[in-house]
Parts: structure tokens; sequence; C-alpha cells
């Protein structure tokens, strides 16, 4: 099927995740930031030698659920009281690694350390991102721009669509498998109103916002075994992996499975983004 001549689309959701690999807040309304959607990904659970954590090796981490106020971040998981978070303040300047890259870190206090090592049973620590430090996105794929990021996997945003999942599902569903939510995935812009994986095949998006926006997917997103893990239970199961391998092994990166776009911020740092704005953009081919 031909591409049309333009893109349309409208933004469905906005999410972001304030503490890597733990759960989601989708959000009305965001600031977008050259580094992403503001406090995406801003504080990251390290283990006792400082090495990032996820729900790869910690899937329970999905349970912890987040809560954006306006001075703070509050966490709450099941059997567990409430952890306040400042947003301005952290304790002591750390070193921690991720993704065999060590960055500079601010420690989030004793407190928040035993609230994450009660919670999932190993001792464990929570990090701020240092905002002095310069993260960059592999500029293989940027074509050499210098798009920052904080504790992502590696790039500011993740854009997906409600049609790539809606066609994950009719393969879940004919497969005898229940039908599993965007959650899973992480994105941080959902988009309606296109075909499936219309992502994949969009270079620029164009936001209607109050002034310019322009986003540049540049990556597919090869995806682990996340995925797999039921957000609502934190207990992973490998039907959806196992589903994606069957039809979106992407040649892009050499026949692993990918699922939605990595994308840079090319312009409209400190724009605000809004469910149910427009999208344009341009195709790639």
């Amino acid at each position: 099927m031909s591409a049309p001549a333009t893109f349309q689309a409208r933004i469905a959701r906005l999410c972001v995740y304030p503490v890597k690999s733990c759960a989601g807040v989708d959000l009305d309304q965001a600031v977008l930031t050259d580094a992403g959607l503001d406090l995406d990904r801003a504080w990251m659970v390290v283990d006792a030698h400082g090495e990032a954590v996820t729900q790869r090796e910690l899937p329970r981490m999905a349970l912890v659920r987040p809560q954006l106020r306006h001075h703070e971040v509050v966490l709450r998981a099941p059997g567990m009281l409430a952890l306040h978070l400042a947003i301005d303040a952290a304790e002591t300047q750390a070193e921690v690694r991720l993704w065999d890259e060590a960055l500079p870190a601010w420690d989030m206090g004793a407190v928040a350390a035993q609230w994450f090592t009660d919670f999932l049973g190993e001792p464990l620590r929570l990090v701020r991102f240092d905002p002095e430090h310069r993260r960059l996105s592999d500029r293989r794929w940027t074509g050499g721009a210098e798009a920052l990021n904080l504790f992502s996997d590696g790039f500011p945003l993740l854009v997906a669509s409600e049609a790539s999942l809606a066609g994950l599902n009719q393969r879940l569903q004919a497969a005898g498998h229940a039908p599993v939510g965007m959650e899973r995935f992480r994105p941080n812009i959902v988009l309606a109103g296109v075909e499936a994986h219309d992502e994949d095949r969009v270079r620029l998006l164009e936001v209607g916002a109050d002034g310019p926006v322009q986003l540049e997917l540049v990556k597919p997103c090869p995806r682990c075994p996340i995925p797999n893990v039921d957000p609502a239970t934190g207990v992973p199961s490998p039907e959806v992996g196992d589903t994606l391998q069957a039809y979106r092994q992407d040649a892009r990166l050499q026949g692993a499975v990918s699922f939605g776009m990595n994308a840079i911020v090319r312009a409209g740092d400190g724009q605000l983004l809004r469910v149910g704005q427009a999208v344009g953009g341009d195709w790639a081919f």
C-alpha cells in the first residue's frame, strides 16, 4: 500500500516514567525539553555497585507507581507507605553505570534506598540524573546531531501508535492470548489516526504547539523482555515477545524485533505538548 501524500495524526497519549523502569504517568500535557518530556527517566534505581537495574532483572519494578505533584514525586507500591521525593532535592554525589556508560548522578539518600530495598528484596539505591551532565544519544543514528537524554536507554523520546498496538493484539487474540496495553511498551508519545507502524515510515513529526516543535524519528526501538512483564502484576510471560518475533523482525536492526521509534528533539525546547494536538510529518520514503 502506498503512503498518503502527507502524514497526519494526533497525540492520543503523553506518558513519562519518572523512575526508570517503574510505572509511567499519563499526562494531559507535558513540557518538551531538549532531553525529552520533562522529568522522564530523571531517577534510576541502582544496585550496591552502582549498576542500573530494570524490569529485566526485577520485574516487580513495574508495580512502583509514581504520582507527579507540583514540587514532588510520590511513589507507591503494594504493602509500602508512600515515598515522597522532592523534585529539586538530592543528598550526595555518586557515579553510576547504565549500559557500560559511567554517569555522574545524585544519590537520593538512605530513606529512598531502604524503600526500594524493602520492596524489591535486595540492596538498592535511588539516584537522580545530574542536570549538569550532557548525555548524548548515539550519533550514528542522529545524523551527528547532539541529542540529549537522561536515564533513558539511549534516546529522549519513544513514539508508538494505537494502530500498531491494535495489530499486535489481533495476533495475540488469534493465538488465544489476552490483549495487552500500551504500558508494556513504555512510549512517551502515542499517536492516533494512522495505520499500524506508520511511525516506522515517518522521518519528521511537526506538532501543532504554541511554537515550532519538530521531532525526528531516528531509530527503531529494539525490544527487550520488558514488554513480557504484566504491569498489573509484575509477572513476566513470553506471549508478547513470541508474537512480535513472528512479524516484527527489523532489517534496520539486523533482524532484532522492533516496536515504536526512538526520536530526538530538533526544535521545541520549552514548548507544551497536549493530548489531542494535531501532528503532521514528512515520510521517510
